[in-house]
């Protein structure tokens, strides 16, 4: 059940990339969809951040529970 909380913060991290990488190549040619991807990157970021304390906080009260 772990691994699958470590793979969903890492999708959270590819979704950022590519939405970088399309602010990035977007940003002259489109900038309402450049803007759009500012936005997503930063929720995935923050979805990262978010998912990864709350695996390391049940990952903590499961070691407690073991003792």
């Amino acid at each position: 059940m772990v691994k699958i909380f470590k793979f969903t913060e890492y999708l959270y991290l590819v979704v950022a990339f590519f939405s970088i990488y399309r602010i990035y190549t977007d940003w002259n040619e489109n900038r309402e969809f450049a803007y759009l991807f500012i936005f997503f990157s930063i929720i995935s970021i923050g979805m990262f951040f978010f998912r990864r304390s709350y695996r390391l906080k049940f990952e903590k009260h499961k070691q407690n529970q073991k003792q």
